[in-house]
C-alpha cells in the first residue's frame, strides 16, 4: 500500500466530520475500532446495507469477532493481527451474522486510524457479485442440461435407427445417394451391391421402377411429403413398400426412407394378432393391471383392478385420477410417480388400494414407464399381498408407527399422542420421499421441504435416517 506522497499540501488539514465523510464514502459499511478490535461507531455508504444490518445499532460495543459468523472468525483475527505476513491478502471475504441467523458476505479491509491504536474496516458488499455469480452457474447449468438432452436425443436417434426391423435409408436431398443405411437396409440390399453407402437410390430398384422412384423424391423435395409406391429392388428383386419423410440436418435437407417388404408386412400382421393375444391374458390376469397417462389419469384397467376398486365398469375408472383409489396417503402415489419419472421403472413399492365400498387392500405396486406417441404413458401392475401381511412388530422408542399400529391405539391413549404419532409418521414419508427424489442431496431436500440444514440434519438423527455420523453437521 502506497500512500499520498504530499497528504499535508494535496488533502490539507482535514477535521473528524471530513475524515468520516470520506470514510463511509470509500465503502459500503465501515467500521471504527479501538485497540481491543471493539465497534465504536459504524457508517454505512450503502442504504440498502443499512437497512440490512439494522444500520448497526446491535454492533456498537461488541467485539467485531463477535459479529461474525464461526467460519470467517479465523479471518477477522488475521486482519487484526498487528504484524501480519508479507504475503497476506488485504482483503477478506467475512460473512456477518443477522439477527435472524442469515449472513451478509462483506469484503472486509482494516486500515490504523490515528495513534490512539485505532483501526477502521472498509466493507463491500458482496451480494451484487453473489447474485450474479448464481445467475453465472445457472446459465451454465442450463445449457449443460440442453447439451445432455442434445445427446442423448442422438443416443436415441442412432439407437431407434441401428435396431429397426425396418429397413432405413438416409439420403442426401440434391444427389439422391445413400449416405447412411441401417443393418436392416444393408441385409436386404447384401445381394445386390456390395457397397450401399454412396450408391444414388434409383440406381437400387428395378429399371422399369426408376422414374417412378424419382418422381416420388422429386414431389418430396418440392411438396415436402408424397404418396408411397410400390417399387422392385433390382431386376430380380422383392417387390417393397416405399415411404420417405424428410428432415433438416445442419443447415441441409435430408430423406428418411422406409422400405417395407411383403414378408415384414406379413410379420407385422403376425405381431397384431400377438398383441391382441397379450391383451387377452393382461385382462384376464389375477392382478391387477392399470394404464394411466402422465397426469395418473386412467386410460384402461383390467378385471382384476376393477374388482379391487369396487367399481362395475372400465368406464367408471377411465379419466379419473389412480390417486382415487391408490395410497394410504396423499404423498405416497406422487412419491411413486416421481419415482417413475426419474427412473423409468418401480418394483414392489408397498402401499393401500381403497375400494369405493369401503374395502382396503395392502398392495404391492411394480410400474414402467413407456413412449407411446411420443406421449409417456404409465403401466401399473398391482398384486394383493393382504393374505400374507403380518402385522408390523411394535417400533423402538424414537421411531415411528405405521399407520394400522396407529389405528390399534386409537382408545387406549389421548387423541393428542396419536396426532403427534401420526405427524411423525407423515414428516418422516416426507423427508424419505425428498431424499430419494434428490438422490440422498440433504442441502436440496432440505431446500424442497422447506427446512434449514440445520432443522433437516436434526430430524434425521430423530428418525434415524441418512446414516449420519457423529461429525455431520452444519456449518454456522
Amino acid at each position: 500500500m502506497k500512500a499520498f506522497k504530499a497528504p499535508k499540501t494535496s488533502v490539507g488539514h482535514l477535521d473528524a466530520e471530513a475524515v468520516s465523510g470520506l470514510v463511509v464514502a470509500s465503502a459500503d459499511v465501515a467500521l471504527v475500532l479501538d485497540e481491543a478490535g471493539a465497534i465504536r461507531d459504524v457508517g454505512f455508504g450503502s442504504d440498502e446495507l443499512a437497512s440490512d444490518l439494522g444500520n448497526g445499532g446491535s454492533w456498537l460495543g461488541r467485539a467485531w469477532i463477535d459479529t461474525v459468523s464461526r467460519d470467517s472468525r479465523g479471518k477477522v483475527e488475521a486482519l487484526l493481527d498487528p504484524a501480519p505476513p508479507q504475503d497476506a491478502p488485504r482483503w477478506r471475504h467475512v460473512n456477518h451474522v443477522l439477527a435472524e441467523g442469515a449472513t451478509v458476505p462483506i469484503l472486509c479491509s482494516v486500515a490504523p486510524l490515528g495513534r490512539a491504536g485505532r483501526r477502521v474496516v472498509f466493507g463491500r458488499d458482496l451480494r451484487p457479485l453473489s447474485q450474479l455469480q448464481q445467475r453465472l452457474v445457472e446459465v451454465q447449468q442450463s445449457l449443460e442440461r440442453d447439451y445432455s438432452r442434445l445427446r442423448q436425443a442422438e443416443t436415441r436417434y442412432r439407437l431407434l435407427f441401428q435396431m429397426s426391423v425396418d429397413p432405413l435409408l438416409v439420403l442426401d436431398s440434391e444427389s439422391l445417394r445413400v449416405l447412411e443405411a441401417n443393418p436392416s437396409a444393408q441385409r436386404l440390399f447384401a445381394g445386390a451391391t456390395r457397397r450401399l453407402t454412396g450408391r444414388p437410390l434409383p440406381e437400387l430398384f428395378a429399371m422399369s421402377d426408376r422414374a417412378s422412384l424419382q418422381s416420388l423424391l422429386t414431389t418430396l423435395r418440392n411438396a415436402g411429403r408424397a404418396d408411397d409406391m410400390r417399387a422392385k429392388l433390382f431386376e430380380e428383386g422383392p417387390d417393397v413398400t416405399v415411404s420417405a419423410a424428410t428432415f433438416r440436418q445442419e443447415g441441409s435437407i435430408l430423406f428418411l426412407v422406409r422400405l417395407e417388404t411383403d414378408a415384414a408386412a406379413g410379420a407385422s400382421e403376425e405381431e397384431t394378432g400377438l398383441g391382441a393375444r397379450l391383451l387377452k391374458v393382461i385382462d384376464g390376469a389375477p392382478d391387477a393391471f392399470v394404464v394411466t397417462d402422465q397426469d395418473a389419469r386412467i386410460i384402461s384397467a383390467n378385471a382384476a383392478f376393477l374388482d379391487m376398486v369396487q367399481i362395475g365398469a372400465e368406464d367408471q375408472a377411465r379419466g379419473m385420477s389412480l390417486e382415487r383409489w391408490m395410497g394410504r396417503q396423499g404423498v405416497e402415489l406422487d412419491v411413486l410417480l416421481a419415482t417413475l419419472r426419474s427412473r423409468g421403472s418401480v418394483r414392489l413399492f408397498t402401499t393401500t388400494l381403497r375400494g369405493d365400498l369401503g374395502a382396503m387392500t395392502e398392495v404391492e405396486v411394480s410400474a414402467v414407464a413407456v413412449q407411446h406417441g411420443g406421449e409417456p404413458s404409465y403401466g401399473f401392475l398391482v398384486r394383493d399381498i393382504g393374505p400374507r401381511t403380518k402385522p408390523a412388530p411394535r417400533t423402538a422408542n424414537g421411531a415411528t408407527r405405521s399407520v394400522e399400529q396407529l389405528t390399534e391405539l386409537i382408545g387406549r391413549v389421548p387423541l393428542k399422542d396419536l396426532v403427534r404419532e401420526a405427524t411423525d409418521a407423515i414428516e418422516r414419508l416426507c423427508i424419505e420421499a425428498a431424499l430419494d427424489l434428490t438422490g440422498d442431496n440433504r442441502a436440496s431436500a432440505a431446500e424442497m421441504l422447506g427446512l434449514s440444514r440445520q432443522s433437516l440434519y436434526v430430524k434425521l438423527r430423530r428418525y434415524g435416517l441418512g446414516d449420519l455420523g457423529p461429525d455431520d453437521h452444519v456449518e454456522g
